[in-house]
C-alpha cells in the first residue's frame, strides 16, 4: 500500500502588517483560521506536517517597537520580538535574572535562539517549554493587545493548559513583564534532556531572596512535569523563613517529586521523572543560593 507523505503545508494567505492595530484587524476578520508568526520554530514545523494549517499567515517581524528589551523601574519589559538569543546576550538579563538567561542557553540550538520568540513561547504554551517553566518561578504578566483594548494577565493564569492560553482569537501577546527581585537574590533553571538541544524529560526553576542567612523569598517551578508549569509551593514553605540546612531542603526535595504530575512516554516512566523533579531542584536550588550570595556558577556543566 502506498503511503503519501506530506512535507509541505497546505495553502495559506500571508500578511505583513507594519502595526499592531493592523496586525489586530487582520486577527478579527479571520479569527480562529489567523496564526501569528514571529520566529515560527514550533508554528511552521506543525504547519509543514500538518499538524496545523492556518488560513492566514500575520507575519509580526516588521511592527516597530516589539523587539524592546528595557528596565522600566523594578521590571523588565521584553518585547514580543525578543529572540532567546537576546536573552543570552544580554548583560541586563544576566544580572538582574540569571535564570533567564539559563533558560534562554538551554533552549533548543543556536539556529532555534536566533529566531524564536520568548512570548511565542508563552502563547504556543508547550508543557515541556523552557520559558513557562523558568518565567513561573518569578513575578511573570503577559502583556495582550486585541481589538477591545489592551490587558495584562499574570502567567499562572494565561496558561491554562497544554498548549492553551486565556488568548482569545482576536488578541495577540505584545510583551512580557517580569518583576526584578531586590537584591540579594539568585535564580537559576536546570533542565535534564535526552538530547542536547531537545525538549525537556523534566526541567526546575528556582528563584530565591535572602535576608541574611534565611531565605525571605523563595519560588519552585517545574516545567514538563504536567500539562502546565507547576509551582511546588509546599516545597517552597518549607525552604522559606529559615536558613537553608540539609534537612529542609531534603524535605523539600521530597515534596517536589509529590508536586509533579509527570505521564510516562518514550522519555522516561511517572517514577523516573519524579526522581528527575528532586534531583534538578536541588541542582537549581544550589545554584540559586549561590548567586544569590555572589557567586558565580554556570547551571549547564552542574
Amino acid at each position: 500500500m502506498a503511503v503519501e507523505y506530506r512535507v509541505y503545508p497546505a495553502a495559506f494567505e500571508y500578511f505583513a502588517p507594519r502595526t499592531v492595530d493592523e496586525a489586530l484587524e487582520l486577527l478579527g476578520r479571520y479569527g480562529d483560521e489567523a496564526k501569528i508568526l514571529a520566529g515560527g520554530q514550533s508554528l511552521l514545523p506543525m504547519m509543514k506536517l500538518r499538524i496545523a494549517g492556518p488560513r492566514c499567515l500575520v507575519d509580526v517581524n516588521r511592527i516597530a517597537g516589539l523587539d524592546l528589551l528595557r528596565r522600566e523601574g523594578d521590571r523588565l519589559e521584553i518585547g514580543a520580538l525578543c529572540r532567546h538569543a537576546d536573552m543570552v546576550e544580554s548583560p541586563l538579563v544576566r544580572d538582574l535574572l540569571p535564570i533567564m538567561t539559563d533558560a534562554a542557553r538551554q533552549t533548543a540550538d543556536v539556529q532555534v535562539r536566533h529566531r524564536g520568540t520568548v512570548a511565542g513561547s508563552l502563547a504556543h504554551a508547550d508543557p515541556a517549554g523552557d520559558w513557562p517553566a523558568a518565567l513561573m518561578a518569578l513575578d511573570a504578566v503577559v502583556r495582550i493587545a486585541g481589538l477591545g483594548g489592551r490587558r495584562t494577565m499574570p502567567l499562572h493564569e494565561f496558561i491554562v493548559d497544554a498548549y492553551s492560553t486565556r488568548l482569545d482569537a482576536a488578541e495577540m501577546v505584545v510583551g512580557v513583564s517580569i518583576g526584578i527581585p531586590a537584591k540579594p537574590s539568585g535564580g537559576a533553571y536546570v533542565k535534564f534532556e535526552k538530547r542536547a538541544g531537545d525538549f525537556a524529560v523534566a526541567s526546575v526553576g528556582v528563584q530565591i531572596d535572602l535576608e541574611g542567612d534565611r531565605c525571605r523569598s523563595v519560588a519552585v517551578s517545574l516545567g514538563a512535569l504536567g500539562p502546565t508549569p507547576i509551582r511546588a509551593r509546599a516545597a517552597e514553605d518549607v525552604v522559606r523563613e529559615a536558613a537553608p540546612s540539609a534537612d529542609r531542603v531534603d524535605r523539600a526535595a521530597e515534596l517536589v517529586r509529590e508536586a509533579a504530575q509527570p505521564f510516562a512516554d518514550t522519555r522516561g516512566s511517572v517514577e523516573y521523572k519524579r526522581h528527575l523533579a528532586g534531583v534538578l531542584f536541588r541542582r537549581a536550588f544550589a545554584a540559586a543560593l549561590d548567586r544569590a550570595r555572589g557567586r558565580q556558577v554556570e547551571t549547564i556543566h552542574l
